[in-house]
């Protein structure tokens, strides 16, 4: 049975993934992270987001999702069993596919000596037909067996440059991740990286607003851990204007 926490109905199995996804952010690199992020120009809240400075430029964003139960990640759907089967074909034929376009094509490869996190590959750059259709039919199967309207929704608004799907260790499977999020499953109470996610070229200006919004999230937090209400802005507000 799942059991909610005191936070306005959250399960305790759900605050502690959010916890984990933070530890496992910062210990990356991540030095701005926040929970429940609004995010921009999307009527979606991040579980976590999280930014990582970089010299010169404005850096890189991520957004992790936490999912603690199958209810909480499956569609409910009669024809689930056969669904997965196929899902399960399916992944096993990009793979192959992938394999032999790295061999192929080792152009496509990006560097990223740096952040090892992500995918080093960008097939999509040679428009592969028989690759482009195995994605396509993969997309409508998840589509069909999850809930991925928000999982699409925030790739196609490039809304960061990462997206991760935190798991406990009982629900990960790997044709099941929807495309383009990496996923971080929990083992013995530390999050492992066990699908790299697909690097998105998010705008500068997406990535700011982003930022803006972690730091939003974090003073909203901060005020409830101080008890520093609105009404207590306001007043604080008055009295420095004098």
């Amino acid at each position: 049975m799942v059991v909610p926490d005191s936070r306005g109905g959250e399960t305790a199995a759900h605050a502690r993934l959010k916890r984990l996804a933070v530890l496992w952010a910062q210990a990356q690199g991540y030095s701005a992270c926040a929970m429940e992020v609004s995010l921009p120009r999307c009527r979606y809240r991040a579980d976590v987001a999280a930014h990582r400075s970089q010299s010169n430029e404005i850096g890189t964003t991520s957004i992790f999702e936490c999912k603690q139960a199958l209810v909480d990640l499956r569609r409910d759907n009669g024809s689930s069993a056969e669904t997965r089967e196929r899902l399960t074909k399916l992944y096993q034929r990009r793979q192959l596919l992938e394999k032999n376009l790295r061999v192929h094509y080792p152009q496509l490869r990006i560097v990223d000596s740096l952040f090892s996190e992500f995918d080093s590959h960008d097939f999509s750059a040679i428009k592969h037909r028989g690759y482009a259709r195995v994605l396509r039919e993969l997309s409508s199967l998840q589509n069909r067996l999850f809930d991925c309207t928000k999982f699409e929704t925030l790739l196609r608004y490039r809304s960061a440059n990462l997206f991760f799907l935190v798991l406990p260790g009982e629900l990960f499977r790997q044709p099941e991740i929807p495309l383009g999020w990496g996923a971080l499953v929990e083992s013995n109470g530390v999050l492992e990286l066990v699908c790299k996610p697909v690097w998105q070229e998010s705008p500068p200006e997406k990535r700011l607003q982003l930022l803006q919004r972690i730091a939003t999230a974090g003073t909203r937090a901060l005020n409830r851990q101080l008890e520093i209400t609105f009404d207590d802005v306001l007043v604080a507000r008055d009295r420095s204007s004098l």
